[in-house]
């Protein structure tokens, strides 16, 4: 069985997601979805039912096919899509923005109402934690729990996981191999030049993230050196940092999570006491990064290693 895994951090699902990917409309969710699947299942993927799916609340048994899908996860929505299952997704959370045909409603992932998620008499839901599974079993509903992960394996592991779960399993697969493909090749671009610093910013708190963390592991690809790891209380992950500690450590890049959520920016940097200063501010080295991408462990991690690859070899004068 796998270990249920700490989410990322209060500070960046609470904080930053809820911030910044909270707006746009939705649907009640109340009301049941009158989306359905636009596709029939092939013999293939129904004869891979009953499924035997590992997840970290346990072995949870899929016994047909899913045809009704709730996700109150942003991460399993977009896994969920990439891998070819979305035409079996009826309702989604309301932070999951990610396909834009992703039916979103007023679903909450942090604080989930079990009868609205069975307002859409679902027969798989995906979530991040178990607060609901034990709830939703008691009406046979049963629920794929897949954290936050801590490792880029785990990331991948999921993905494997939503595809054995849903009949999409060789999609899933493809869309891993992929994934790997594409870190493998970037990490090895990025191999040369000077051991550049950087710093993680998850909100202006601030807070950021170390190299034991899923987040600053995509980091650590490019032979970048965190400023954080010094802090503190640097042992729990995601330290909370004085923009004393930052202006002191002067990295040679920033990156910034919080742009959606807090409008931050190289200028808003700027005036923070004492970083005007910063070799990342006056050599243009301070990277926004999209929020949502930054804050989830799905198939746009890849996009997000792009972006930090890109950072470094500029960074690097290539």
């Amino acid at each position: 069985m796998r270990p249920v895994r700490t989410a990322f951090a209060g500070a960046l699902l609470g904080t930053v997601m809820l911030a910044g990917c909270g707006q746009t409309s939705a649907t009640p969710s109340g009301a049941p979805s009158s989306n359905a699947p636009s596709s029939a299942p092939s013999a293939s993927q129904d004869a891979a039912f009953p499924a035997k799916v590992q997840a970290a609340n346990g072995e949870i048994t899929i016994a047909k096919r899913p045809e009704r899908i709730v996700s109150i996860s942003p991460t399993a929505t977009e896994s969920l899509f990439e891998i070819g299952a979305g035409p079996q997704v009826v309702a989604v959370d309301a932070l999951s923005n990610h396909p834009a045909e992703a039916p979103r409603t007023d679903l909450s992932g942090f604080k989930p109402n079990v009868e609205a998620i069975i307002a859409h008499k679902p027969d798989l839901v995906v979530a991040s934690d178990d607060t609901i599974a034990a709830e939703l079993a008691k009406v046979n509903v049963p629920v794929l729990v897949e954290p936050a992960a801590t490792k880029i394996d785990e990331a991948y592991d999921e993905i494997a996981d939503l595809g054995l779960a849903t009949g999409n399993k060789d999609k899933a697969d493809k869309v891993v191999a992929d994934m790997k493909s594409a870190m493998e090749k970037l990490a090895a671009q990025a191999t040369d030049g000077k051991k550049l610093t950087y710093y993680h910013e998850l909100d202006t708190t601030p807070y950021a993230a170390t190299s034991n963390t899923f987040i600053g592991q995509i980091y650590s690809m490019f032979g970048l050196v965190n400023v954080a790891d010094k802090a503190p209380d640097a042992a729990g992950g995601y330290p909370k940092l004085s923009a004393e500690f930052v202006a002191q450590a002067d990295p040679d890049l920033i990156f910034l999570a919080d742009v959606k959520c807090c409008k931050q920016s190289r200028q808003t940097l700027s005036e923070r006491p004492g970083w005007k200063e910063l070799k990342a501010i006056k050599n243009d080295s301070v990277v926004q990064l999209d929020d949502d991408i930054a804050s989830r462990w799905g198939p746009r991690i890849v996009d997000l290693a792009t972006t930090i690859g890109q950072a470094v070899q500029k960074a690097n004068g290539r």
